[in-house]
């Protein structure tokens, strides 16, 4: 089992490059990621073992507010330390990702209202629930059936960074795939202490639940950092 699972975590960090820097035609592969994600287990582990993965309900209710604010408080770390190291300038995690935003469609003249209802909503649904079902469940699970439940921790974690790559570190220019070595680094390491955040919220309430919540704040409070102060006047960030 846990063969398979780096393959398919192999696959579907292919689909996720290729979704955020191949051409703009083939951007659909990345929600069809996430949708793969999301249904991976429903294809390949019985009922039991869905739940044993963590898709069922929390042990309390009260860990539904503590992720809610634990993932905001992440997504605010990580814009406070872009912005205070590297400004709105290139080498910010946020401002790349507000440029792939911008490369998916023409947003000249949109409203506030229109860039969160188009950028927000979408990163609400999509990776939040793809990503926590496929990494901190599936892949967690998998692992765990070959290795300690730490070392499962950390490798599923570490994929989590480095597939994030994609979105900051690495770019695709005419002369090919170049990195941001310093910023790139750091935003591995951001998106793999947000993980293992995710992570021990899925391990002490014994539900994905909290995690997808929690990465669902953590994408809104993105976004409201990146169009409140990292995008410009002309749509441009």
């Amino acid at each position: 089992m846990w063969l398979l699972a780096i393959a398919l975590a192999v696959g579907f960090a292919a689909m996720r490059i290729i979704g955020v820097l191949g051409p703009r035609g083939l951007r659909w592969l990345l929600p069809l990621g996430f949708t793969l994600m999301a249904l991976t287990p429903w294809l390949l582990l019985d009922a039991q073992q869905r739940r044993d993965m963590g898709l069922r309900r929390p042990t309390t209710a009260r860990f539904y507010p503590i992720a809610l604010v634990a993932g905001a408080a992440a997504a605010l770390a990580c814009f406070a330390l872009g912005y205070a190291l590297f400004g709105a300038s290139g080498n910010n995690w946020f401002a790349t990702i507000a440029n792939n935003y911008r490369q998916m469609v023409d947003t000249t003249g949109w409203t506030p209202a229109r860039l969160h209802l188009f950028f927000t909503l979408p990163a609400m649904i999509f990776s939040p629930i793809g990503e926590e079902i496929f990494f901190r469940g599936y892949l967690q699970y998998a692992l765990e059936r070959r290795f300690s439940a730490r070392t499962s921790t950390i490798a599923e974690c570490a994929a989590f960074g480095i597939v994030h790559l994609c979105h900051h570190g690495l770019m695709l220019t005419g002369g090919g795939i170049s990195i941001r070595p310093v910023s790139g680094l750091l935003w591995v390491l951001l998106m793999f202490s947000t993980a293992l955040l995710f992570a021990r919220l899925r391990k002490t309430s014994g539900s994905l639940l909290p995690a997808i919540g929690a990465h669902m704040a953590f994408n809104l409070v993105m976004n409201v950092t990146i169009f409140g102060f990292l995008w410009g006047p002309d749509g441009a960030p």
